[in-house]
């Protein structure tokens, strides 16, 4: 039976592979008799083979074709298939962030868990930066969409990326193939798959691909000497054994490594505020885009600036072995499956953290900076079925351990630079003090009295001016800036250990009411623990600075005539990476929580064309801990605990198969709220995660597929209308109210990568052109209207509207024996914004009290005080190239 079920399934996954659904569609099976239906598309979103009209969930599933005529080669590749759905990255290839209906989390702090969940056969990745790589060959890729956890478990309380890939075959094959780009892209992979015994397959991938950065980098200050960013060198491998032992018994093993040797990603200015001119002073050059007339926004351009390293370093391995055993005589037949997994993920990661010319911070690549994941899963399943029920009973369990380091480093133009921000800030009060590069050892001298500050400020913190007899010109040695200033080369080394354990039970069964009527209901508890052991160290002295300040307060209060400015003149000196407060300081945290999540379902096929749904389903994604040092004022908090967030969703929907069954016509309605929803910002000076009270996504989603009477033509699209709102909320009902003012914006508004309308359209062809050959083309366009492509809402973060198109022309012959493909990703060329964010330490965006007027009254923005410089991270540009694919 189970060499039965194989093969049958080894059929499935090749007519998938001739088909098409959500936002691609495929070329026509050449190899079926009669024309291709809507019939042949099989998912597996609810765990067991099932035709994708019968399913009451909203699924995209794209199979092989598809994804090849598209380029996907990982999962940022395949928003364009996906409406709804936005992929992004930030500081490295490690901070990547799936979102769909305008949910997900922010992927720049390991602390926090995804939204949208991760599964490669049949194992959940728990960070999407871990599945974010070269998949090799693939399958398909399912894209559940709403809470997914009943069966994929928690943490997928926005949706579930189900990637399956091939497995191996009795029938001897290998292919191969080469690609050259654009960019200087090259790629060589292969494949070959076969028998070792009669009950023994195998397979093995392996392949490498380079390319040169997206970016042109202006060095600066140096040391840094890669003039472009963003460029790619990867190996992956992947081997597979597939044991049959009996009829009944199939096992199947799974091996992987990929190697990541890069550097990514700097960030370029898209608004430069009035600290640029001390960029400028402090650079070998002009040191980042000067600002255009009135600070306005600057024109879309590639040009970075990073005088330090942006190498990243990355490695990802692991195993699985899924066994199933059918058992004939249990409960009139049902199988077990078990799926075991471990896998190790490691980054380190090089930064510049101001993303100038100018020698300010930076984070070396020297193991100190980055994050790993090492994780350890069991999950089993019983299902069975029968006339009137399909059951399933399950047990799941993981062990993760997380370990985050985290490292500072002060370059020379640090304490300058922070001069330079303070001095000219007391300018602006008082136009007698001097900008200056040399007032920090004013505030920090040893002893500091009010009349010292005074004219230690008035000389620039020189000490010198006329202050002699008649005016002469003489120092004044209590004038001058003797106290110390910031740590020059490493500042601090933080690390975070945390280790969870999760178990949980679940269930999921339909009930065939009768042949037309069916009610599904779904089951999870899940119990969580987490602990948390932190270690935070100053090094070098760091933190000195800051002690100096504060020991000072009150001179520095009486000098400047206000207690409120001697606080942001301390608060500037002791932000979190030069706090005296973390001077060995330790954390020892640990929770427990547990969490009943499900769904129901009642489906109605009305006739052999039209199913109706409605459906409840609960998500949970689990609380955990900001790795990171936070503060309110210059107090470290004393919890970095952060609450589980919660999802209730509504969908009813229609799926309708017209045209004797060619023609695939689905449109659901979903509601979603989202209760103590994990938004993960960065401030300017940290990753804040702040528990919002509520989060609603209401809309619709709607797609086609039509395979045309024209022979190998076939057509698809998709639309997502999403109305992705934050709920009403004061500082009173954050975790801590001191973080309102950054997040005052949200109340109400619409949330970040959450565009209203978001649109998806192919055109696929593909036929025989005689002589034994074929040809064909494909086109595939994703529209998205605008969005806010930041956390936190400020104005300057909008995206406005655009549309990516790729597109791909094929000719080979009709066995696939050889196949040519020219192509283009982003044809067009299209210029936007994936993540834009505030540059640390360059300038401020809100204010400190309430705004009465302005451009956002009632909150703490106001556009026209707005000095903030805004940094952004963009998608790739138009890239091009041929494949060459060979396969027997």
């Amino acid at each position: 039976m189970r060499l039965t079920n194989l093969l049958r399934t080894t059929v499935s996954a090749a007519v998938v592979g001739a088909c098409a659904f959500g936002l691609a569609g495929t070329a026509a099976a050449q190899s079926q008799d009669g024309p291709t239906t809507i019939d042949d598309i099989i998912v597996t979103a609810q765990k067991r083979e099932q035709n994708l009209q019968d399913v009451p969930i909203v699924v995209t599933s794209l199979p092989a074709e598809t994804l090849e005529n598209a380029g996907v080669r990982d999962i940022k590749d395949l928003q364009i298939l996906t409406p709804g759905m936005t992929v992004t990255s930030t500081q490295s290839e490690a901070s990547t962030t799936a979102r769909i209906r305008g949910v997900g989390t922010v992927g720049d702090n390991p602390g926090l868990e995804s939204s949208v969940g991760v599964v490669i056969d049949g194992v959940y990745r728990s960070r999407n930066s871990v599945g974010f790589g070269d998949l090799g060959e693939m399958s398909r890729i399912e894209v559940l969409k709403g809470p997914q956890g009943t069966l994929f478990g928690k943490n997928t309380s926005a949706g579930v990326i189900n990637i399956i890939t091939e497995a191996p075959s009795f029938t001897p094959g290998y292919s191969a193939e080469a690609t050259v780009g654009s960019y200087g892209q090259m790629g060589v992979s292969g494949s070959v798959t076969g028998p070792i015994t009669d009950q023994l397959a195998f397979r093995l991938y392996a392949g490498r691909r380079v390319r040169d950065g997206f970016y042109t980098v202006d060095t600066g200050d140096g040391p840094r000497t890669n003039t472009d960013d963003q460029n790619q060198d990867f190996v992956t491998t992947r081997g597979q054994l597939l044991w049959l032992p009996n009829d009944n018994t199939s096992v199947r093993v799974i091996a992987d490594y990929t190697s990541r040797d890069e550097y990514c990603c700097t960030g370029v200015q898209i608004r430069t505020g009035p600290t640029y001119p001390f960029i400028d002073g402090l650079s070998n050059g002009t040191g980042q885009r000067p600002p255009a007339t009135g600070f306005g926004p600057l024109p879309f351009s590639r040009q970075a600036f990073a005088n330090r390293g942006t190498g990243q370093d990355i490695k990802d391995m692991g195993v699985s072995i899924e066994a199933n055993i059918d058992m004939p005589d249990l409960f009139g037949g049902a199988t077990l499956t078990s799926v075991t997994s471990w896998r190790d993920w490691n980054g380190d990661i090089g930064m510049d953290i101001d993303y100038t010319g100018a020698d300010i911070a930076y984070r070396e690549q020297d193991g100190q900076y980055g994050y790993s994941v090492d994780n350890l899963t069991q999950e089993l399943r019983l299902a069975g079925s029968n006339e009137k029920l399909d059951w399933l009973v399950g047990l799941f369990a993981t062990r993760e351990r997380i370990g985050r380091g985290d490292s500072w480093f002060y370059g020379p133009d640090y304490t300058p630079f922070l001069s330079f921000l303070l001095s000219a800030q007391l300018n602006r009060a008082n136009p007698a003090i001097p900008v200056s590069p040399g007032i920090i050892g004013c505030f920090s001298r040893p002893g500091q009295t009010a009349g010292g500050l005074q004219g230690c400020l008035g000389t620039g913190g020189t000490g010198t001016g006329p202050f002699g007899p008649g005016g002469a010109v003489v120092t004044v040695p209590t004038f001058q800036a003797t106290g110390p200033g910031f740590t020059l080369g490493q500042g601090f080394a933080d690390f975070y250990d945390q280790e969870s354990t999760s178990f949980a039970v679940f269930t999921n069964n339909t009930w065939h009411v009768t042949d037309q009527f069916d009610i599904t209901l779904g089951l999870r508890y899940t119990q969580d623990d987490k602990s948390l052991d932190a270690q935070q160290r100053n090094l070098n002295g760091n933190g000195a600075t800051c002690a100096a300040f504060a020991g000072n307060a009150a001179a520095i209060g009486a000098g400047l005539g206000s207690a409120s400015a001697a606080s942001t003149i301390i608060g500037n000196a002791c932000l979190p990476w030069s706090n005296f407060a973390y001077n060995n300081r330790n954390i020892a945290e640990d929770f427990s929580d547990g969490e009943l999540s499900g769904t129901i379902k009642a489906s109605y096929r009305l006739n052999e064309s039209l199913l109706g749904y409605v459906s409840y389903a609960r998500g949970y994604k689990s609380f955990g801990y900001n790795l990171d040092r936070v503060q309110t004022g210059i107090t470290p908090v004393a919890s970095l605990l952060f609450p589980s967030e919660v999802v209730d969703s509504y969908e009813a929907g229609v799926k309708m198969t017209l045209l004797d069954r060619t023609l695939l016509l689905n449109a659901t309605y979903f509601d979603q709220t989202f209760t103590d929803f994990q938004l993960n910002t960065f401030l300017g000076t940290a990753f804040v995660v702040e528990s919002i009270p509520e989060l609603t996504s209401r809309g619709v989603d709607a797609d086609f597929l039509w395979f045309t009477p024209v022979e190998g033509l076939s057509l698809s699209g998709g639309l997502t209308y999403t109305n992705t709102e934050y709920g009403d909320f004061t500082a009173a009902d954050l975790t801590n109210p001191g973080n309102f003012p950054q997040l005052s914006l949200l109340p109400g508004a619409r949330a970040s990568f959450a565009p209203e309308i978001s649109a998806s359209a192919s055109i696929n062809y593909d036929r025989s052109i005689g002589g034994g050959n074929r040809m064909g083309f494909s086109l595939a366009a994703k529209y998205m209207s605008e969005y806010n492509t930041g956390s936190d809402l400020l104005p300057y973060k909008m995206q406005d509207a655009f549309t990516t198109v790729n597109g791909r022309i094929s000719i080979g012959s009709e066995d696939e024996r050889w196949t040519l493909d020219l192509w283009a990703q982003n044809l067009t060329d299209e210029e936007y914004v994936q993540v834009a964010y505030n540059a640390p330490l360059q300038g401020s965006a809100f204010q400190s009290t309430v705004q009465a007027g302005g451009s956002n009254p009632g909150t703490f923005y106001n556009q026209a005080l707005d000095t903030q410089t805004y940094d952004a991270y963009l998608g790739q540009p138009r890239t091009y190239g041929a494949t060459l694919r060979f396969k027997y």
